[in-house]
């Protein structure tokens, strides 16, 4: 799904500043990014993170919602397991969950049965101060569904210190990330109101950007969103790639532009075009 694309990619952009606040202490090691898929299907972490001065596996868990099936408790105790039998590492895991909710399953830290016995730290973000987010620009977009007596405040913090942003690829990108993931909390046309038209010009607040170009009748500017889109989940595209993707007609870019957000990377895309 559309977040899940995003915070692994987020997750794996400022790994080191994710994990430093995640795990509550400083990293200063350079991390190195091990590969998502784990090799016994069907197990997917949204990012795994290697510190090479441990040695040790940190695997930072986000979720939006409980699961239906497979309780987080044992699927956390299978990723371990996993890595550690992949790796021959210790695992340390912290699980964020991103929505409030009652579920109780929120504030479960084991998986126990009989004969296992499996711990894992949680985090429920919006029982998280925001200060030591607003002063980490790469934690900014997280600040949003923290712990606040006025959300809508809160926004408008989070806008002004995306603003200060000198660098104007840096100030859009973390621009992106923070509205997408504001969208879990405020209404699109709160999160407009705040943020400056011109930093909004490369926010991934998808579906209204979409639906303005689909209103204008404009194709182009379509194939410019969506061709934006697969850059920042799949990585650069191939001129290949992307002359194909300029060929097809409306009804088919109206089914890239949903299929997408569950790509990971570009042979997603390439088995979508070839089926297409």
């Amino acid at each position: 799904m559309c977040y899940d694309n995003l915070l692994k990619y987020w997750a794996e952009k400022y790994a080191q500043q994710m994990a430093s606040w995640a795990f509550r202490q400083p990293i200063t090691t350079p991390v190195e990014i091990l590969k998502t898929e784990l090799s016994v299907e069907p197990i997917r972490a949204d990012s795994v993170i290697f510190l090479k001065s441990g040695p040790e596996i940190q695997h930072l868990e986000f979720q939006t919602r409980v699961p239906q099936n497979r309780p987080m408790p044992i699927r956390m105790c299978s990723y371990s397991i996993r890595l550690q039998w992949e790796y021959e590492l210790p695992v340390r895991q912290v699980l964020i969950w991103l929505v409030p909710t009652s579920n109780q399953a929120v504030f479960e830290t084991e998986f126990r049965t009989e004969f296992t016995h499996h711990r894992y730290q949680v985090i429920r973000l919006w029982e998280e101060s925001p200060e030591p987010l607003l002063e980490n620009n790469a934690l900014l977009p997280l600040a949003v569904l923290c712990a606040t007596q006025n959300p809508t405040e809160l926004l408008g913090q989070v806008a002004q210190e995306v603003g200060k942003i000198q660098d104007t690829d840096l100030r859009q990108e973390i621009a992106a990330c923070t509205q997408i993931l504001a969208g879990l909390r405020f209404d699109n046309q709160l999160i407009s109101t705040m943020f400056r038209e011109e930093i909004m010009q490369e926010s991934v607040v998808y579906q209204d950007i979409l639906q303005k170009g689909i209103a204008q009748g404009e194709k182009q500017g379509e194939v410019a969103v969506i061709l934006r889109l697969l850059h920042r989940f799949c990585g650069p595209l191939n001129p290949e790639m992307k002359s194909r993707i300029q060929s097809l007609i409306k009804p088919q870019l109206e089914e890239l532009s949903e299929a997408l957000l569950d790509f990971t990377n570009l042979a997603d895309l390439q088995q979508w075009l070839d089926s297409h």
